[in-house]
């Protein structure tokens, strides 16, 4: 009975040591939380200073707003929610691959273009509409998407040369985030350490109370 209260002990010695790591981790984590929060409204306010007030505020916010970080939740075996952030890719420059030059204008006799040309001519008019149609839609379309990821990056909502304060601001407003979902998982993580903690401390103390009544 003794080496069951023994085992007993060094279950709850080694669960209370690693709750409390999980604790001490918690609190560095909040802290530094809190630091990127003051650090983006700093600097959010300094930009507003160098630019204005009304430059950066909620006037400038984008009439249609699409999420660029989405945050999945998942439930594990042990009861413990695993929180996941999932972040969309700017296209920078607003290019498109693909994209193909026509040569317009004169071809000499015998050319590739030249040959194109000609065959083009041979063609009726109803199909040269369509095709000119087609073509029409696809540069609109292409235009539209250029349009909506030039405008997905927040920052381009207040101007193109924006003050580096600003740009300081996004960055540590994106840590913020990804600290806020592990802050989450390890919390939830310290909520099942202390329920099983709890748990072994009331199989000890049932083993010793167990253990006293026989002797």
């Amino acid at each position: 009975m003794g080496l069951e209260v023994d085992q007993a002990s060094l279950s709850v010695d080694y669960k209370l040591l690693h709750f409390m790591d999980q604790l001490e981790d918690l609190e560095k984590k909040r802290e530094k939380l809190n630091t990127l929060i003051e650090e983006g409204w700093f600097s959010i306010s300094k930009a507003r200073y160098s630019m204005g007030n009304k430059q950066v505020s909620t006037l400038q916010y984008a009439s249609e707003m699409v999420p660029l970080v989405r945050v999945h939740t998942k439930m594990l075996d042990s009861g413990e929610a695993e929180f996941e952030t999932q972040r969309e890719e700017l296209q920078v420059g607003g290019g498109h691959k693909g994209s193909t030059v026509e040569d317009i204008g004169p071809q000499e006799e015998g050319t590739p273009s030249s040959e194109g040309l000609r065959r083009r001519g041979h063609k009726k008019q109803s199909e040269l509409k369509q095709e000119e149609s087609s073509r029409h839609q696809k540069e609109v379309s292409q235009r539209t998407t250029t349009d909506h990821n030039e405008h997905q990056d927040p920052l381009k909502w207040f101007g193109i040369l924006v003050p580096q304060n600003l740009k300081q601001a996004q960055s540590a407003f994106k840590q913020v985030i990804e600290l806020s979902a592990e802050i989450a998982a390890l919390q939830s993580a310290v909520l099942a350490s202390r329920i099983e903690l709890q748990g072994l401390m009331k199989e000890k103390q049932k083993s010793t109370t167990t253990g006293e009544t026989e002797e």
